[in-house]
């Protein structure tokens, strides 16, 4: 079974951009793959800060990208750019941690005035981690996930349809990338 793995870089797990990323692990998950879910916030700050490689937090936060076939990079955009949150979990990931990976970025930001963050401030951060295939990702804008009465989240409708775009070319790449691996 492919594995993918979520990297959620937003500092508060309590973010609508988690339901974009339970949106994105549930097609996923009933697509057959195994996700499994790093929340950078969770790791230990003082092994982020300090650049910790040997940290058991990161250490094995580390081997579910070393496993996984496919990495999705999850952040809001703060001034005009990823979180730092996620920026220091970067810095741990080996030098070629992302090499052979299929990695989809999902960001969102209060406007579209960040739309080219992915592009400009990720993408070479990623490409020094390996990665080469990039796909285009999402940028969301927070008015297409809100709170409605009840506190639940809903997701617009034509977010959820580029979503679900997405994260089928995810599907189709990681499989056949895996498929090509199991045939060598």
């Amino acid at each position: 079974m492919a594995k993918i793995v979520v990297i959620n870089g937003t500092p508060s797990l309590v973010s609508r951009i988690n339901a974009v990323i339970e949106y994105a692990e549930a097609n996923l998950s009933q697509s057959g793959f195994e996700v499994e879910r790093i929340n950078v916030a969770e790791l230990p700050p003082e092994d982020l800060i300090h650049t910790k490689f040997e940290s058991e937090a990161i250490v094995k936060a580390n081997g579910l990208v070393a496993e996984a076939d496919a990495v999705i990079v999850v952040s809001p955009v703060y001034k005009a750019s990823y979180t730092g949150v996620l920026k220091t979990f970067l810095d741990l990931v080996p030098q070629k941690g992302l090499a052979g990976k299929i990695v989809l970025p999902l960001f969102m930001g209060g406007s579209l005035a960040h739309l080219l963050t992915i592009d400009y401030a990720l993408k070479p951060v990623l490409s020094v981690l390996g990665a080469r295939h990039i796909l285009g990702g999402v940028y969301a804008v927070d008015s297409q996930v809100i709170r409605n009465d009840q506190g639940q989240v809903e997701i617009a409708e034509e977010l959820q349809l580029r979503l679900n775009s997405v994260l089928e070319e995810l599907a189709e790449e990681t499989n056949h990338r895996v498929g090509r691996k199991t045939q060598d």
